[in-house]
């Protein structure tokens, strides 16, 4: 199976945004734009990032009624955008109207369930009254959110084999928490390294700090397309 790469564009700004995108070179395919950036530049800079050839992943994590994220799913589908992020803990029915809306608005679109965020392990689920292990509250989430008609799910790397398993060969795995040797964790509780959420049955990887603080940035991302294989 093959595994691509993301860079996560989290960066203070649209002249940041394109400075680093310069620097990776041409070979990045996916680019992440998340809520610091989208807030502050809105659809535009999406229309910007996919005119460079490259393929937009909207990291909004919608969780709303089911009618505001369907109205938004139709929004986006006015726009460059190949996946899209809302949160499965949003339940069955803003799911069902989601994939609805999207069927409907944005064929080309990409629906991704986000199970437990990287940052939450078992003491921050139970704070917020979730007394399953992050593992079981995952799959809990996954099974949901497939029920629901949707077939791209983001995991941490610790869930990805078993998401694998539970859903099959034709879900789409996205995993965030990816960091190189020597890299800090940083506010990211459960992180792995790009062979091992590959081995693992990623089908996307995301990767940020590891990327934008490189001093060589393309170099960085060839030795881990090098890792990951053809």
């Amino acid at each position: 199976m093959k595994c691509d790469v993301a860079l996560a564009l989290d960066v203070e700004s649209r002249e940041d945004a394109h400075a680093i995108l310069g620097r990776v070179g041409a070979s990045l395919k996916w680019v992440k734009i998340g809520l610091q950036l989208f807030t502050r530049y809105g659809p535009d800079l999406v229309d910007e990032i996919a005119e460079l050839g490259y393929d937009v992943f909207l990291d909004l994590k919608l969780h709303d009624i089911p009618n505001t994220v369907g109205n938004a799913i139709q929004s986006v589908g006015s726009l460059p955008v190949r996946l899209l992020t809302l949160h499965a803990s949003g339940g069955p029915e803003m799911l069902k109207r989601a994939e609805a809306s999207r069927k409907e608005h944005a064929p080309n679109l990409r629906l991704l369930a986000v199970t437990v965020l990287t940052s939450m392990d078992a003491r921050e689920l139970k704070a917020v009254g979730i007394n399953q292990p992050p593992l079981d509250h995952v799959r809990h989430l996954a099974k949901i959110a497939s029920m629901s008609g949707l077939d791209g799910f983001v995991c941490s790397p610790h869930e990805t084999a078993v998401l694998r398993e539970d859903l099959g060969e034709d879900a789409f795995l996205v995993t965030p928490g990816i960091r190189l040797a020597g890299d800090s964790s940083d506010e990211q509780k459960r992180i792995t390294t790009p062979v091992d959420a590959a081995k693992a049955g990623a089908n996307l990887i995301v990767v940020g700090r590891s990327l934008l603080r490189a001093e060589n940035p393309a170099e960085v991302l060839a030795s881990i397309r090098e890792q990951l294989g053809p």
